[in-house]
């Protein structure tokens, strides 16, 4: 097989594996194959970056399973027109699926090493419609507030008021909850005039969400 037919077979198979978890939004899908998760993927784990699995990054985080970018991504409905807060940046993969389904990207993480890879990932791309803060995410970015859309990439016990009020009227949230890094569910939370609603979607697992900014690693 040459190296063009092996990367249409690979691209294929990826795709494959998203629609067969759900992932059925055409502008997401269009996303996602646009960006190439091993840009994201450091190491030997280089080679697994088109697997549907969580890779470990730096700074004992991870970059999520593709199937589980999408399925958050297609939850949170993102227009042209939308700003959009992502709390937990880690490779930058996430942010950048988002880039090419918004009109600006904000996104923060405790870590500075991510945030500075992430940055140099998001220049190199061309991707210039993201800014890529070092902040404790748990708080969300007030000075951008409200958004059009927030996504967190790590687990609450509950969502954080900070983030809930930083969301614009008609604005969707989604983000894991749970008390453990075992037993966790998303939701997609959308606020309306008379306060938020709340949709149970599938159970996950993420890293928790910790305040603070970590060590400059």
């Amino acid at each position: 097989m040459s190296g063009e037919s092996a990367e249409a077979e690979r691209r294929m198979r990826f795709l494959f594996a998203l629609r067969s978890h759900g992932v059925t939004d055409p502008r997401v899908l269009t996303a996602m194959e646009r960006i190439d998760r091993g840009t994201f993927v450091r190491g030997h784990f280089a080679a697994r970056a088109a697997e549907d699995v969580p890779l470990p990054i730096a700074c004992g985080q991870t970059i999520s399973q593709p199937s589980v970018v999408g399925l958050m991504t297609q939850a949170l409905a993102v227009s042209p027109r939308d700003k959009v807060l992502e709390v937990g940046t880690g490779s930058g993969y996430q942010a950048a699926v988002l880039a090419h389904l918004a009109r600006r990207v904000y996104t923060v993480d405790r870590y500075r090493r991510l945030v500075r890879e992430a940055q140099q990932v998001f220049r190199d791309l061309g991707l210039v419609n993201i800014t890529a803060i070092a902040a404790d995410g748990s708080f969300g970015l007030p000075e951008q507030a409200p958004f059009d859309r927030i996504l967190v990439t790590a687990a609450a016990e509950d969502p954080p008021g900070p983030l809930l009020a930083q969301l614009r009227v008609g604005g969707i949230m989604v983000l894991p909850v749970g008390q453990s890094d075992t037993l966790q569910v998303l939701i997609k939370v959308t606020r309306t005039a008379a306060g938020y609603e709340y949709e149970e979607l599938r159970p996950v697992r993420f890293v928790p969400l910790v305040e603070g900014i970590g060590p400059d690693e």
